[in-house]
């Protein structure tokens, strides 16, 4: 190990004659107050950054909703596949509540199955809805009860469930899926 220069090594640094410097580490100050102060009024260096909570994984930023909306689409899919009923009990089983958005789908979804079902029989008139793909009929729930129910805009709803479709369905579900969600944005919200 190379011995670091003196003038580097902080004056109250008592070392033994056979300790070893693995690394030092040197910080620039300031040279001035100026730069001090354009320092502590950037809201990336200054109170605001110390005070924001830490980043963490998961639900944090970017893509929130689309994280949401992709948990409710894997919570509505599989309380089918175990054939739960009602679909929103299936919040009651998991050793971790989703998030806040994606349980309110699910309930939501649950508590306006019949309706969103007897939607989608009369707009896929080619395409029973016992015929079609398990994660089809999911997203289709998922898009349904946000235009019908929510404030979401509709740009969002559909190319939130188009991407969806796009990622976990077969390779034309995607526009299936934006054909039936756009026939229910048109009724339900013109």
């Amino acid at each position: 190990m190379a011995t670091p220069d003196d003038a580097f090594l902080p004056p109250n640094l008592d070392l033994a004659e056979n300790d070893v410097i693995d690394a030092v580490e040197i910080e620039a100050e300031p040279d001035d107050e100026d730069e001090i102060s354009q320092v502590e009024d950037n809201p990336l260096f200054g109170a605001e950054a110390h005070d924001a909570p830490a980043r963490v994984s998961g639900f944090d930023g970017v893509g929130t909703r689309r994280e949401a909306r992709e948990r409710a689409l894997s919570l509505l899919y599989e309380a089918e596949q175990r054939a739960i009923v009602p679909v929103a009990s299936i919040l009651d089983d998991l050793p971790v509540a989703p998030e806040a958005f994606a349980a309110g789908l699910v309930v939501g979804v649950s508590d306006h199955l019949d309706v969103i079902d007897a939607t989608i029989t009369r707009l896929s008139v080619s395409w029973p809805l016992e015929r079609m793909p398990a994660i089809d009929r999911a997203l289709l729930r998922l898009g349904i009860y946000e235009l019908t129910e929510t404030e979401v805009p509709t740009g969002a709803v559909i190319s939130e469930a188009v991407e969806l479709a796009k990622r976990y369905s077969t390779d034309d579900s995607h526009k299936f899926i934006n054909g039936i969600l756009a026939r229910v944005a048109t009724d339900a919200r013109s």
